[in-house]
C-alpha cells in the first residue's frame, strides 16, 4: 500500500508539472499573446488550474438562507460592500420573513430599513417590486430560469446569475461585477468593458462547469490581490500568465 501511495503521489506531481510546463512553453514560444486557438485555450486552462488552490471553495460572500434572501441581498449589494449588506439583512429578514411580507410593505417604509446600504429609495422600489412579482407570478418561489429571472424588478443578468448560480447551482452565465470585468481585461480574456459583452466573451472561452466558480474566485482575487489601484502582482500566482499594462512589476 505504501509503495502504491508513493507511486500515485509521484504520478500526480508529474501530471501537475506537465501542465505547468505547458503553460511556460506557451508563453515562451508565443510571447505575450498566444496567436492560435489551441494556445489560447491552454492558457485559459492554466489560469483556471492556478485559481483553484488560490481560492478553494470560493462562494458568494452574501449571507442568506434561501434564494429569495440571496436575491434581496444581491439587490442591496449594488454600490455597497457585502460586509455592510450582511450587517443589514439579519434584521431585515427577521422583520420581513417572506416575499409576501416584502410585497405588503410600502417602498418608503422599506427604504428606512435599508438606508445604510445607499441608493435606498431605488433599492426599496426594486425589492418590493421583486417581491410582488415573485408572489404573483411564481407563488412566492424564486424562479430557476434566466428568462423568468429577468422579468423580476431589480434583477438584471448579474443579479440573475448570482441567484441562479449560488442558490440553485444553475450555470446560466458568468457573474460580471466590477472585479470580474476589470480582471478579465487584465488577463486579456476580453477587450470589452460592457458587462453583457464581457460575459459573452467569458462564456465562449470558459467551460460551462466553471462559470459559477470562476466568478466567485475572480471576485475574491479582485479584493485580495488584483485590486483596482496598485495590484499586488508580486504575490499573484497568475503573474506569469498576465500581461496587463498596469502591472506593478
Amino acid at each position: 500500500m505504501k509503495t502504491g501511495d508513493k507511486g500515485s503521489a509521484k504520478g500526480g506531481q508529474r501530471g501537475g508539472g506537465k501542465k505547468k510546463a505547458s503553460a511556460h512553453r506557451i508563453l515562451k514560444a508565443y510571447g505575450k499573446r498566444p496567436p492560435n486557438a489551441q494556445a489560447r485555450a491552454a492558457r485559459v486552462e492554466e489560469i483556471l488550474r492556478r485559481l483553484d488552490p488560490m481560492y478553494p471553495g470560493a462562494t458568494c460572500a452574501l449571507t442568506h438562507s434561501s434564494p429569495w434572501e440571496l436575491l434581496v441581498a444581491t439587490i442591496l449589494s449594488a454600490q455597497c460592500t457585502d460586509k455592510r449588506v450582511n450587517m443589514v439583512t439579519p434584521g431585515l429578514f427577521a422583520k420581513y420573513p417572506t416575499p409576501a411580507d416584502f410585497a405588503a410593505v410600502r417602498p418608503e417604509a422599506l427604504a428606512a430599513d435599508i438606508r445604510s446600504t445607499g441608493f435606498f429609495n431605488n433599492k426599496a422600489k426594486s425589492i418590493v417590486g421583486a417581491a410582488r412579482r415573485v408572489v404573483a407570478a411564481y407563488g412566492g418561489a424564486v424562479p430557476k430560469t434566466m428568462e423568468e429571472m429577468l422579468t423580476i424588478p431589480g434583477a438584471a443578468r448579474k443579479t440573475a446569475n448570482v441567484v441562479l448560480g449560488t442558490a440553485h447551482g444553475i450555470a446560466s452565465g458568468v457573474v460580471v461585477d466590477t472585479h470580474v470585468g476589470r480582471i478579465a481585461q487584465r488577463l486579456d480574456l476580453t477587450k470589452n468593458t460592457d458587462p453583457v459583452k464581457v460575459e459573452q466573451d467569458l462564456m465562449k472561452i470558459l467551460p460551462q462547469d466553471r462559470w459559477i466558480s470562476f466568478a466567485h474566485q475572480i471576485i475574491l482575487h479582485g479584493r485580495a490581490l488584483c485590486v483596482a489601484r496598485t495590484p499586488h502582482c508580486a504575490e499573484c500566482q497568475l503573474n506569469g500568465l498576465c500581461y496587463a499594462k498596469d502591472k506593478t512589476l
